[in-house]
């Protein structure tokens, strides 16, 4: 089994920026409607513009308001370090400084993306036990 998470994003080109820069991925497709991200060859993420349609109906509503209410969009990464001098330099609203997370022995630091959306970045399990 392979996840491929898909968030419905108010402006794709932005959001693709963003997540590219936050993680060191690639894009694997491009435009306004549609992006598909990776990494070494491997879907990290999919951003839709929440309001177009395509074959399958509208994938979000922008009137909802918030987005991803009870959602966290989780990616453990080898250079923690580094990405959270990348969270830095994207200004992006904090929602949990970096810490260490003594249950699952790794250290974490909780964000917002541009839409609102929880993202954590993780070290890799047990890194700091």
């Amino acid at each position: 089994m392979h996840p491929q998470p898909l968030i419905a994003v108010t402006d794709v080109e932005a959001s693709s920026r963003w997540y590219q820069y936050l993680l060191g991925c690639q894009s694997a497709h491009g435009g306004r409607e549609y992006e598909r991200l990776v990494r070494d060859g491997t879907l990290m993420l999919q951003l839709h513009h929440q309001g177009v349609e395509h074959h399958h109906g509208q994938i979000g509503n922008p009137n909802a308001g918030t987005y991803g209410n009870g959602v966290l969009l989780w990616f453990e990464i080898d250079d923690f370090d580094a990405a959270v001098s990348r969270i830095t330099d994207l200004g992006a609203e904090i929602v949990l400084a970096p810490y260490s997370h003594t249950g699952a022995a790794q250290r974490e630091v909780w964000l917002k993306d541009p839409d609102g959306f929880v993202v954590v970045l993780s070290c890799p399990d047990g890194e700091a036990a």
